[in-house]
């Protein structure tokens, strides 16, 4: 691939990719990523040292450090169309020239780590616990506008999917990825595991009605219903599986941890969610400046 043009590749006047704002010396190659922009502070007040805090639009990012391990925290704003942006633009950093505006021969993965929040979809999950995505299940068609391939048992889970939800049939074309092996191993202790559902809305794409009848009511049930193997859906959200999908394409290593702040089965809802991710924020840092390289 050649040069890459002014229009595909935005780099503002100082030097820095447009949406996200930031330098590639301003980001570390372990990235936390969270939904709401004052939660980046949340995260950013537990370093030592803090290098860098760029702002642009919902993007808010902190690059510091806990004793020696380098770290960002980026804030995404809601939706896979804002991961979109987020890992590209992240990959864009590590991994291109910007003075050539050419892919670098020598890539950088990165470590993405989503910490959220999610609604649990399994009676046993209860609210304020925490939750790790074995899989991103998006059906958000996101990755369905880049080329991508799945390997033998995603291809079966998602044939299992298809078949128990037909939700393939004129509403979705779901995909799925697996989380980095490697960041899934070290959150364990303290942790559910499943599949995380990503959902295109908050309402009706995760069954909510308010005034609007839905296509598919059934949703909730079949979701939770579902299982292949020892795989079940743990719960549900609106970004995990546009990073999994996008960080497998690009070679990063990615992981969603996710702090239960409602139950769709039990309709219990969180009485301080805030201190749920507090936990979680906590929990996540200690793992990351002890056990991931």
């Amino acid at each position: 691939m050649g040069t890459i043009a002014a229009s595909e590749l935005i780099i503002n006047n100082r030097g820095a990719i447009y949406h996200i704002d930031c330098r590639p010396e301003e980001i570390a190659t372990t990235v936390i990523t969270v939904g709401d922009p004052g939660r980046v502070k949340e995260v950013s007040k537990h370093f030592d040292q803090i290098e860098f805090r760029n702002e642009h639009r919902e993007f808010i990012t902190h690059t510091g450090y806990i004793g020696n391990k380098r770290i960002s925290v980026v804030s995404t704003g809601i939706g896979p169309d804002n991961i979109d942006i987020v890992v590209n633009e992240l990959d864009a950093l590590v991994n291109i020239d910007f003075e050539t505006r050419t892919i670098k021969e020598q890539l950088t993965p990165l470590n993405i780590i989503r910490v959220g929040t999610s609604g649990s979809l399994q009676k046993e999950i209860p609210v304020d616990s925490f939750v790790a995505g074995t899989h991103g299940l998006g059906l958000d068609n996101l990755l369905n506008f880049y080329i991508h391939d799945s390997n033998e048992e995603e291809k079966q889970i998602l044939q299992a999917f298809d078949t128990h939800t037909q939700l393939h049939q004129g509403i979705s074309s779901p995909y799925i990825t697996g989380a980095a092996v490697s960041l899934l191993k070290e959150f364990v202790d303290g942790f559910h595991q499943g599949i995380t559902v990503t959902c295109p809305g908050f309402y009706g794409p995760q069954g909510r009605v308010l005034r609007m009848g839905l296509k598919h009511p059934q949703l909730i049930d079949r979701l939770t219903s579902f299982s292949f193997g020892n795989y079940r859906i743990s719960n549900f959200e609106m970004e995990t599986s546009a990073i999994y999908g996008m960080g497998k394409i690009l070679g990063h290593h990615c992981l969603a941890v996710n702090a239960i702040v409602a139950n769709r089965i039990t309709k219990e809802f969180s009485k301080d969610g805030s201190a749920a991710v507090e936990k979680l924020i906590i929990k996540t840092l200690e793992t990351i400046s002890t056990s991931i390289n």
